[in-house]
């Protein structure tokens, strides 16, 4: 059952399909861009690749084909995402609470974390004391 009389071990390696994707790639790759270097008048002077570039243009603007969306709705599925009021609340929620700024984000960080305000704690400041300085410093 081997291709071309080859051994059992030289069909295993045909097997995995790597010649395929070799192949693949350089027929529908490379060898178009060799071309394209090698006569690039010719080569943009051709109505079929008008038509392809402009397909490919308003591919990329409708951004379907955008590797970033596949890639977030994906990890959204996974983790299980869900909008910022779910984990929050609405900024109308937050006020009726009387949230301080710091309560409104140390919700959030977890255990022994308050939390800064914007700008009250740099990484230049050095080490923190204690909480205290940042309440302090809030």
């Amino acid at each position: 059952n081997n291709i071309f009389g080859v051994s059992d071990g030289a069909q295993a390696f045909l097997n995995y399909g790597f010649q395929g994707a070799v192949i693949t790639t350089i027929l529908a790759s490379i060898s178009w861009q060799l071309a394209a270097s090698a006569f690039p008048i010719a080569f943009l002077n051709n109505p079929v690749t008008y038509v392809l570039l402009v397909v490919a243009l308003f591919l990329e603007f409708t951004g379907l084909c955008s590797g970033a969306w596949v890639l977030a709705r994906l990890q959204k599925s996974i983790c299980k995402f869900q909008y910022d009021e779910v984990y929050i609340g609405t900024p109308e929620e937050r006020t009726d609470k009387e949230m301080t700024a710091a309560q409104d984000v140390g919700h959030l960080t977890g255990g022994g974390f308050a939390g800064h305000l914007a700008g009250s704690h740099d990484a230049l400041d050095g080490p923190i004391k204690s909480k205290d300085a940042i309440d302090a410093a809030a």
